[in-house]
């Protein structure tokens, strides 16, 4: 809801606040006084175009403050916060300056954002009515938007449906696309990975095998050499023939002998008696051991050059798919995994070919429920805002509410095997146009485009009372300016009516020269003016009792006399009944 808005040196506007309330305000006051302007610095704040002629004269610039009061759902908070703006308080301050040079600033919550980001939020939170200025329904989403809403559960239901089968169909054709569009390289793949396998599978190494292969060619490299170290170190302690003197073995024993001798003499040496003993031992068991070592030593050429073949055909395998055997086999699994998951892929085409089918199949039953839902939404929705016209001073407007097949290329087209193709996107496969033939005999056309200013607000204003309650995204405000354009006697008071109506739930900012308009009002604004030295200024103010009644009758083409002022008391006693 809009709570304030603050004008200072636009047009003839010095400087004026307007505080607002619910229900509905209408701003009056007499030819010239800067009516329009309040609507203008509306659109100014809301992101509305720009231009130095505004800055009032003799001031360098214009400056328009709007203060909101927003829900705390409401999805404007998101778009505050991404600029930096304060977005956790109730109420949003949003404002505009232009300089006398044609520069223009926008902050928004406090701070700085660009002009686009006051039009986004305006279209969310105030619809402003008046000539040239119907955003609402500019675009066809807007129009099937406002039928969507209109239509209320049935619709909503068929619509969400639609949106579900949608992503369905998106997500299995995507899934799809991509496996096919990647066959080349899969196939690539099986092969590469086919060729590896075989090149693993033929050498079959075992886990450590390179290891104890390693061992092995070292030992059968230096056969030779270990045999007669083996042998020569065997004879170094056991054959007395093959050296100069007494082997180890008979000195170790000589010695025993001698400790035995000895140890009757001094018993301490025992121990060294017993440590004796036992190296004669070891020596006598690591000579036997050499010469069982040396004796197992064979020298085998081919045992040896099978050994270094098979070492040469586990590197060429490491040097391709690891740093050892444990590695090549690590990836010898994951290939295979993997391998079948490619071959696999022919069936997932197959099952993905199938899924698209039902999906598409299940969207376009989905998008002709929605259809006929739309349809049969839309006659009810053109029959009610024509009967609203009729009570706006338009009683030979025609409405139609047209949902027709989508042709943009902004849809994707959907092949359901039913006929022609449908262009559907998540909001179905309809194009909406609310046209309207405002009078006898003229084609309809699009609602933006069907009449003239004062017309149009009042076709705008037809739509929103038709609509009032039954839509979910409606605006919390309203603006009409023109709307009482052509219009007089019985037909304004209708007017009043109908903006009275739509206050209930909204509220309505009407700008009104028409005292059956004005007499609807919760609250009443009037701009006045005063002059000063060779300058014109404007100021608004609140009125009520009789300063209300002394301008109704003012606008009723009357003066502040007692039959003037009665006749306004009387139009405002009408209209409160």
């Amino acid at each position: 809801m809009l709570r304030e808005l603050h004008i200072r040196d636009l047009g003839v506007i010095e400087d004026a606040t307007l505080t607002l309330h619910p229900g509905l305000t209408v701003v009056t006051g007499e030819t010239g006084a800067g009516k329009t302007m309040v609507v203008t610095g509306l659109g100014l704040v809301l992101g509305g175009r720009a231009d130095a002629a505004l800055v009032r004269t003799g001031s360098d610039e214009a400056v328009v403050e709007a203060e909101l009061e927003l829900a705390e759902d409401h999805r404007a908070r998101q778009t505050i916060a991404e600029v930096g703006g304060i977005a956790d308080e109730p109420e949003l301050l949003l404002s505009r300056t232009v300089s006398a040079a044609g520069r223009s600033r926008a902050h928004v919550g406090g701070r700085r954002a660009p002009i686009g980001v006051l039009t986004d939020l305006g279209e969310g939170l105030v619809a402003v009515h008046g000539q040239a200025d119907q955003w609402r329904l500019k675009r066809p989403a807007q129009h099937r938007a406002l039928l969507d809403d209109f239509g209320g559960a049935e619709v909503s239901v068929a619509a969400t449906e639609v949106s579900a089968a949608f992503r369905e169909w998106q997500q299995a054709k995507g899934d799809l696309a991509r496996l096919v569009d990647g066959e080349r390289t899969r196939l690539q793949e099986i092969e590469l990975l086919t060729h590896q396998l075989e090149q693993i599978d033929e050498v079959d190494p075992v886990a450590g095998e390179d290891v104890e292969l390693a061992r092995e060619a070292e030992r059968l490299g230096h056969a030779e050499e270990l045999r007669s170290g083996a042998d020569t170190a065997h004879r170094l302690l056991s054959d007395p023939d093959s050296f100069t003197g007494d082997d180890v073995v008979g000195r170790i024993a000589r010695a025993g002998e001698e400790m035995t001798r000895l140890v009757e003499h001094d018993d301490q040496l025992e121990d060294l008696q017993r440590r004796l003993a036992e190296v004669g031992v070891l020596t006598s068991e690591l000579a036997t051991d050499l010469s069982a070592y040396a004796a197992d030593i064979e020298v085998d050429p081919t045992r040896l050059s099978t050994t270094q073949s098979r070492i040469a055909a586990l590197r060429e395998l490491t040097r391709r798919y690891g740093e050892d055997v444990e590695a090549v086999l690590r990836h010898r699994d994951e290939a295979r995994e993997r391998l079948l998951g490619l071959q696999g892929a022919d069936e997932r085409i197959d099952e993905l070919t199938g899924q698209v089918a039902d999906a598409a199949q299940r969207l376009t039953r989905a998008a002709g429920v929605l259809t006929a839902t739309r349809t049969s939404a839309a006659a009810r929705l053109s029959t009610a805002v024509e009967g609203e016209l009729a009570h706006l001073g338009m009683p030979k407007a025609r409405v139609e509410v047209v949902v027709e097949p989508r042709t943009d290329d902004a849809a994707a087209e959907l092949d359901a095997g039913a006929g022609e193709p449908l262009r559907v996107s998540a909001d179905g496969a309809d194009t909406v146009e609310v046209r309207v033939a405002a009078n006898h005999g003229t084609p309809p056309r699009s609602v933006a485009k069907a009449a003239s200013g004062g017309e149009l607000s009042r076709i705008m204003l037809a739509i929103e009372v038709a609509t009032a309650g039954s839509t979910a995204s409606q605006v919390p405000t309203f603006v009409f300016d023109e709307v009482d354009a052509g219009v007089g006697g019985r037909a304004a008071l209708d007017v009043g009516a109908r903006l009275a109506a739509l206050a209930r739930t909204s509220q309505v900012i009407v700008v009104t020269h028409l005292a059956q308009v004005a007499a609807h009002a919760d609250r009443h604004l009037v701009v006045h003016k005063t002059h000063g030295d060779q300058v014109t200024s404007s100021g608004v103010r609140a009125v009520d009792g009789d300063e209300r009644l002394a301008e109704l009758s003012r606008m009723m083409g009357g003066d502040d006399t007692s039959v003037g002022l009665e006749h306004a008391h009387e139009l405002l006693q009408q209209c409160r009944r």
